[in-house]
């Protein structure tokens, strides 16, 4: 299947009303052709309910969908060119994998030469080539997986869309298909919007990202852009683990924040655009776990604590350290020396750079 790059999607000022409530509140969101973009967000934030509306399942109260320059707000999902890939994969057991894949061509009265050539190709670039007389009982998970992606690929979508297409999945075949659904929207050349519940899954796989909560866009950037400089506490806290410390502004200095907290003054960095925290005014700070160092030479942002807990995980050991400021999580990745949970005192300390300061 050649690469050609896809049309652009758009969603603009999406407003999205079920009765008296209001899963999407003027959502936006441009995603560039050629773009894997992943909607991001805990149950119940809209993020599948703004899938929907751009695969014309869901019409917006108000607001407009555009692929291109063409206006689809509404359009019936078969004339969108739009495909879905679904939690539930939505096979039909009783078809054969090449009958699963050619359906969508038969219902357009694709020519039969033609059918056959096209889902040999949607086959291969899915890696299941010969496999098309197989039944769907006779196939793992993970190559269900595949033939409902051949399925949609095969039509020559406009746009993929792809619903927690992985959740089903055990985590080994998880990480796996992760890397397969990136390489199939490359090579392909597709646009592809990905809903899921899952940090890791969107970290690893994404160009880009928006979070949501409550029916609004809380952040969009890159992967690495939303993880190492949340502008809200949820979009931290939600995006990998945090800790969060709570404390009052006493100076602000070139876009960095002096903060008073149980355990001293704490110094951190500002992200979000336009906020600078007032005198005395209550703020957050995001440390990742990784940031925290225990028992540096020097280190800024010191603070002292006893190790209460220690989890060992292979390549990296993670301690919970009792501290002034709370309980904190740390990470030691690569770990030369493992500490045990005791009476001893041991500092921690991390880098002004690798401390986020946030509205309360």
């Amino acid at each position: 299947m050649a690469a050609r790059l896809m049309d652009s999607i758009q969603a603009t000022s999406i407003v999205k009303k079920f009765g008296s409530v209001t899963a999407l509140d003027g959502v936006s969101v441009e995603v560039a052709g050629g773009e894997l973009f992943f909607l991001l967000g805990a149950s119940g934030c809209g993020k599948t309910t703004l899938l929907r509306c751009i695969a014309g399942l869901e019409t917006p109260t108000s607001g407009t969908i555009s692929f291109g320059d063409k206006d689809v707000t509404k359009l019936p999902p078969h004339k969108r060119e739009a495909a879905m890939v679904f939690q539930s994969y939505a096979l039909w057991p009783h078809l054969s994998v090449e009958r699963n894949v050619s359906f969508g061509l038969e219902e357009r009265k694709v020519d039969r030469a033609e059918i056959r050539k096209r889902v040999g190709e949607a086959l291969e670039l899915v890696h299941l080539a010969g496999m098309g007389e197989r039944g769907i009982d006779q196939l793992s998970g993970g190559q269900q997986q595949r033939v409902a992606l051949a399925r949609a690929l095969v039509v020559r979508p406009k746009c993929l869309l792809l619903d927690e297409p992985l959740s089903n999945l055990d985590a080994k075949l998880r990480i796996e298909m992760r890397r397969e659904i990136r390489r199939i929207v490359k090579e392909g050349g597709l646009t592809a919007v990905y809903v899921t519940h899952d940090q890791e899954e969107a970290l690893s796989m994404a160009d880009r990202m928006a979070v949501l909560n409550r029916g609004r866009i809380e952040q969009l950037g890159t992967a690495e852009d939303v993880y190492r400089n949340p502008v809200t506490a949820f979009v931290a806290g939600f995006i990998g683990e945090t800790n969060l410390i709570r404390g009052r502004t006493l100076e602000v200095r070139g876009g960095f924040v002096m903060v008073d907290t149980p355990g001293g003054p704490l110094v951190g960095r500002l992200t979000r655009e336009g906020w600078v925290p007032g005198p005395g005014e209550e703020v957050r700070l995001s440390v990742r776990p990784e940031a925290w160092r225990i028992d540096p030479a020097t280190g800024e942002n010191g603070i002292t604590g006893k190790i209460i807990e220690r989890s060992y995980l292979g390549q990296r050991i993670q301690y919970v350290v009792q501290t002034a400021i709370g309980s904190q999580q740390v990470v030691e990745l690569n770990p030369l020396l493992v500490r045990e949970p005791g009476d001893e005192v041991v500092k921690i300390s991390a880098r002004h750079s690798d401390v986020v300061v946030l509205e309360a």
